[in-house]
């Protein structure tokens, strides 16, 4: 983008460019928020982290049979490919923000047709007891 200026001399009309100006804006997109799926009376649904190895954050909004129990989180990733690359592996992560126990629990009650689901909503009762013996 130039910048020109008009200057009157007398009576003539001159027209000068004075310089090029580069005017730059920049816009930053909101980091992307991965999804992610976990055992929800340990992960409750809604809880952001970041891994500590890429700085990617993640929110947990899922929930599995093969997670159920076990302190594990899945993490998607958009093709086969991205996901062998990445495979299963220990990772640190940061916590932002936890999610809310009782708003998971109001939602897996009414699934708990499924062991793996039951299993999550006696561990948010606090009834560990009775969760442990359904693995």
């Amino acid at each position: 983008m130039e910048e020109t200026r008009t200057v009157t001399r007398r009576t003539k009309r001159v027209t000068k460019t004075t310089r090029s100006v580069k005017r730059a804006v920049a816009v930053s997109k909101p980091p992307r928020i991965g999804s992610a799926a976990a055992d929800w009376s340990r992960w409750p649904a809604g809880t952001s982290f970041r891994l500590l190895s890429t700085g990617q954050v993640y929110r947990v909004e899922d929930y599995g049979w093969a997670l159920s129990g076990r302190n594990t989180i899945d993490l998607y990733m958009p093709n086969q490919r991205e996901m062998n690359a990445w495979g299963a592996r220990p990772e640190t992560i940061q916590i932002i923000q936890w999610g809310d126990p009782q708003e998971s629990l109001r939602f897996l009650r009414s699934h708990q047709d499924y062991k793996h689901i039951k299993r999550m909503v006696l561990e948010l009762e606090g009834r560990q007891e009775e969760a442990a013996a359904l693995r």
